[in-house]
């Protein structure tokens, strides 16, 4: 997910900063610093599934119970309290992730969405997804998510290839993808998208090639892709680890990412984000919703959120992290209303920070007017037009700062992250004189304001 992504890509970046220190196009911009504070997305955390795939380290558990009806209980409190606690008075998309939120039944969906319209204006035409996993039981659900109120699908193929599947830890078959692909088209017509993964283990790039175009004869308006990357404590990296299986060198994932492009391109799939392409305008508007920059709550066991809490003055955002456990996380939505865990209130450069890796992983870039919504005193040519780094990166035509804003070029934008600690050090020599103190962490269970 793109919370995932962020968190990492500020890990990674920050490695090089001095110590001590998912219903609008980013065209249309933010009408007024306002909107900041009272719009918001809402993601929702499924923490279950039936079984963990081989690459996985996601926050997901294996039930040995059903305890539905007690967590869509406390989903549905949680929402309710994090809502009220913010100044969120308008939910512009929602979307269930997870885990497997498949597994869930289409009441407890529906539910969630009645609970969050009693609290906050949700409109007719929001976006809402679901992340499908495409197995017979997922797929016999999807007309009574659609009754429920989802009105986009999110479809976990990863692979066409029966074998790789069983390599991944999948339960489904390609014919089952395809099969699941064909029911959500009919019922979600241009709001259907497809996860693919590539550098999978014993993967060439001619062989990507051709199932890339394989699915593109039949997937719908909006194609993710991602590129397989071991996780520490996984089984699949074990199994790398003990010879039992190898992932493709780092030039042949990197051609494959390049004939991707290509590729979609070629079939009038415009790439709007790094791992992300549409065409007919089908984006997904949640995930914009973090690539610009604006609040989200984040709702379940291990979920993150953005947003400002209402009655502590001005609009300083809180990162909040959720309890990963989801009998501990129960327990705790029950004595107090919500599980939140860990609250950091984020000073201006963290926010910019978040602002630039981002927005930068749009092929759109950030614009000097959306800049300047959360940089109203230090524009884009202020922190970056005199930087030696990105001159280079001018120079070789890597980067773009021009009258639109800042941008990476269609070359650029496959090298981001070998730019982005560049990009935050030379943020962060430039807002330091401000005297901004970084974020503190506030325990969650002491404070307050959240009981």
């Amino acid at each position: 997910s793109a919370t995932r992504m962020l968190k990492r890509t500020l890990q990674s970046a920050r490695r090089v900063l001095s110590p001590g220190l998912r219903f609008l196009s980013h065209a249309d911009g933010i009408e007024d610093r306002s909107r900041l504070t009272d719009h918001a997305s809402l993601y929702v955390h499924w923490p279950y599934c039936l079984r963990r795939c081989t690459y996985c380290n996601f926050n997901k558990y294996i039930s040995r119970e059903n305890n539905e009806p007690v967590m869509a209980e406390c989903l549905q409190r949680e929402a309710a309290s994090l809502l009220k606690l913010s100044q969120v008075s308008r939910i512009t998309s929602v979307f269930f992730g997870g885990g497997t939120p498949s597994l869930a039944h289409p009441s407890t969906i529906a539910a969630l969405l009645e609970t969050l319209c009693r609290h906050a204006s949700l409109a007719g035409d929001a976006e809402v997804t679901l992340e499908v996993n495409p197995t017979p039981v997922g797929t016999s659900k999807l007309e009574d998510y659609r009754r429920a109120g989802v009105n986009r699908f999110s479809i976990g193929v990863q692979s066409l290839q029966d074998d790789d599947l069983k390599v991944l830890g999948r339960d489904h078959t390609s014919l089952q993808a395809l099969q699941t692909l064909e029911r959500a088209r009919s019922l979600c017509p241009g709001r259907v998208s497809v996860d693919v993964m590539f550098g999978r283990p014993g993967q060439s790039v001619e062989s990507w090639e051709k199932e890339l175009s394989q699915l593109l004869r039949v997937c719908d308006d909006h194609v993710s892709l991602y590129q397989l990357t071991l996780e520490r404590g996984t089984q699949l990296f074990r199994q790398v680890e003990r010879g039992e299986a190898t992932l493709p060198a780092e030039g042949a994932t990197a051609e494959m990412y390049r004939r991707a492009r290509a590729i979609l391109h070629q079939r009038g799939f415009l790439q709007y984000e790094v791992s992300n392409f549409a065409r007919n305008k089908a984006v997904s508007h949640h995930n914009m919703s973090y690539w610009q920059g604006r609040q989200y709550i984040g709702v379940g066991p291990g979920a993150h959120g953005r947003f400002v809490v209402a009655g502590q003055g001005g609009d300083v955002r809180e990162a909040r992290t959720q309890t990963l456990e989801p009998n501990v996380w129960i327990w705790e939505v029950q004595q107090r209303g919500h599980g939140t865990r860990r609250r950091i209130k984020l000073d201006h450069l963290e926010l910019l920070e978040e602002v630039l890796v981002m927005g930068m992983r749009m092929t759109e870039g950030i614009s000097h007017k959306h800049w300047a919504l959360f940089s109203p005193q230090l524009g884009l040519r202020d922190v970056f037009g005199t930087s030696l780094d990105v001159q280079d990166f001018l120079k070789s035509r890597r980067l773009i700062l021009d009258h639109r804003g800042l941008r990476c070029s269609w070359e650029g934008l496959a090298l981001l992250d070998s730019m982005l600690p560049a990009l935050l050090v030379e943020l962060e020599g430039r807002v330091r004189v401000s005297g901004h103190a970084r974020g503190q962490t506030t325990p969650a269970a002491t404070s307050p304001r959240q009981r």
